[in-house]
């Protein structure tokens, strides 16, 4: 009885390593067809950017160029002011991203963590505002931006993103997580307010700010409607904007097109491929709550 009993126990521990090495490999090839198919974008449009205009317009469409022409890539820096716009595009982002890391900060902590009168309406009119379309605010903010004399300028590109009621929120939550033990030991040490957020209270939500950081980063760089409206310049738009006036009423130059796009795109992808550890963690942690 012992050994058919311990032939049992070989034959299901056997059978449960198979079913182990069968799960595994399914679970490798589904993320491996997902990889590739978040690949293959950025890949077709460096194929198209090596191909002439004749195969972009080619019917049936190729894969792989007949030619392979990389000229796409010095004509674009001919065809637009391609370092300037590059430039205001880093402005641009690190302009938001640094305002909104500041400012979204100091008021999360203060809604989060300071007691005063009226702290949960305002917060809640705080709030209202991402019920507002953002198209609704672009007049005023024009207005105010007309008024200073910051048209055609790189200012104007970034000083109505410096502030978010979503990145307020956000970091608000992660705040609400930590201990107030922390707050009553550094305030029994004779620590302040402003030196128990940035020394004990700002590090410890780092992942958050890391997130925040590339949320903004993103939406800065491929920010469209607002860059067309406070300038006219083409030297002082951003690539997001420089890139739409390569398409034509007639023909458009879909290498050069590709090939700037695939520029533009290499520095959100550094950001991220930095910033991911952070940025898989808050979204972890983004749940918890006290």
């Amino acid at each position: 009885m012992s050994e058919t009993r311990k032939g049992r126990e070989v034959r299901k521990g056997s059978e449960a390593r198979k079913r182990g090495r069968a799960g595994s490999v399914a679970t490798h090839a589904v993320l491996s067809l997902g990889a590739l198919v978040m690949v293959f974008p950025f890949l077709w449009q460096l194929l198209t950017a090596l191909k002439t205009l004749a195969e972009t317009s080619r019917v049936p469409p190729t894969f792989l160029p007949d030619t392979w022409n990389g000229a796409s890539f010095e004509e674009v820096f001919t065809a637009l002011p391609f370092r300037e716009m590059l430039t205001n595009s880093v402005l641009n982002t690190v302009g938001r991203t640094l305002g909104q890391l500041v400012f979204c900060s100091l008021a999360a902590y203060a809604f989060a963590r300071m007691r005063f009168r009226g702290r949960n309406v305002l917060f809640a009119l705080f709030l209202s505002v991402l019920m507002v379309p953002s198209s609704l605010l672009v007049l005023p903010q024009y207005d105010i931006i007309q008024g200073l004399g910051l048209l055609n300028s790189a200012p104007a590109l970034f000083l109505p993103g410096m502030f978010s009621a979503f990145g307020t929120f956000m970091l608000r939550q992660f705040f609400l997580t930590l201990p107030r033990e922390l707050e009553e030991a550094a305030r029994i040490d004779g620590a302040g307010s402003f030196r128990i957020f940035w020394s004990i209270m700002l590090p410890l939500i780092r992942p958050a700010l890391a997130a925040l950081a590339v949320i903004t980063a993103m939406w800065s760089w491929n920010d469209l409607l607002w860059p067309l409206i406070v300038n006219t310049d083409p030297a002082k738009m951003p690539i997001s904007a420089g890139l739409t006036s390569l398409e034509g009423q007639y023909e458009t130059n879909y290498p050069v097109m590709m090939a700037g796009s695939l520029i533009a795109s290499l520095p959100m992808l550094l950001v991220y491929v930095f910033l991911q550890r952070h940025f898989v963690q808050s979204v972890a942690l983004s749940g918890s709550k006290s």
